[in-house]
């Protein structure tokens, strides 16, 4: 039977929905959450300290180690080892940067010949915008880039939260399908319910198995720390330089937006300048459409109360229904 939970369930989307909340509250029946141990109130840090520290020390690892590893002779050993073959990288690392430089003069997604956003519509483009960087479609209607050094700021925090929003993407998406299928069958599946679970106080099993809830056992205020430490922490590192790792013995031939090298390129996609550039584009359009379906996420979850996987069968299922249009008039 569904359950429906008090209006403070959407406070986060008041912003965007204003006026609509208490009516959008009043119609969804909220499902109540499987297999987690509920309480009736809520329950933002329930953590005992020693469980804090726990997930403290566990955060740290990484720093500690890096930091360790560093100092130890290991670490000389592999500084002094990447120094002697650091000549040749910087060399072979130049060679690339040429070819790729001339790859992207003869590509189409770059210069002046790119694709436009308006295509064959006559339109004023800005000047300042000379298609240098990937996905640039001459689109800047307030005048960000205007400024060259806050131009590449705004690019590097683009493609950073065009990444996180594809790896959060198919985190919400996975489960979900993956539960639907019968192919495995997560504790909760529907991302937002997650949230929501997590907020009650409610005490999750990673993957259905009793037990095993190392944050799952944590409340909010705990997992926003760990999550600070584990990735605002790598993410500061990295814009930092690309050099802070160089004291592990690791040479990155690349820029701080895209690093190569074994650790940030495994698979040597970038071997190939050519490919390399256009791969550069996919990647910023498939992160710019990955931030905006999250938009959708937000605002369906929101609306139907459903996960989106969940949204799009029912809209396949009945697409005169279940649309958008309906769901305002629902409201």
């Amino acid at each position: 039977m569904a359950l429906r939970q008090p209006c403070s369930v959407s406070s986060s989307s008041s912003s965007f929905f204003g006026g609509y909340r208490h009516r959008l509250c009043s119609k969804i029946s909220w499902p109540k959450s499987r297999n987690v141990n509920s309480t009736s109130t809520y329950s933002g840090c329930k953590a005992s300290w020693q469980e804090l520290a726990g997930v403290l020390i566990f955060s740290a690892i990484p720093f500690t180690a890096v930091k360790a590893i560093a100092n130890s002779p290991l670490g000389e050993s592999l500084q002094s080892r990447m120094e002697e073959n650091k000549k040749a990288a910087v060399k072979n690392s130049s060679k690339f940067k040429a070819l790729a430089e001339k790859a992207k003069n003869e590509s189409l997604w770059y210069g002046e010949e790119r694709p436009r956003w308006l295509g064959p519509i006559p339109y004023d483009y800005p000047a300042y915008l000379t298609g240098e960087l990937p996905g640039d479609y001459g689109f800047d209607i307030a005048g960000l880039g205007k400024d060259p050094v806050a131009f590449q700021k705004y690019f590097n925090f683009e493609i950073l939260h065009a990444r996180w929003a594809m790896l959060a993407a198919l985190g919400a998406l996975l489960p979900e399908l993956l539960d639907l299928l019968g192919a495995f069958h997560f504790v909760e599946p529907v991302w937002w319910r997650v949230g929501y679970s997590k907020l009650k106080g409610d005490t999750l099993d990673y993957l259905g198995i009793p037990g095993f809830h190392f944050a799952g056992s944590q409340g909010v205020i705990v997992i926003a720390i760990c999550q600070a430490l584990l990735m605002v922490g790598p993410e500061y590192a990295r814009y930092c330089g690309i050099e802070a790792l160089e004291p592990l013995g690791i040479y990155l031939p690349g820029d701080i937006n895209y690093p190569g090298g074994a650790l940030f390129d495994p698979l040597n996609l970038s071997k190939d300048p050519v490919a390399f550039e256009e791969l550069k584009v996919k990647e910023i359009k498939n992160g710019r459409l990955a931030m905006v379906a999250w938009l959708g996420f937000y605002i369906q979850a929101a609306a139907t109360g459903k996960g989106p996987v969940q949204n799009l069968l029912d809209h396949l299922a009945d697409p005169f229904h279940n649309n958008l249009l309906s769901i305002f008039k629902a409201l």
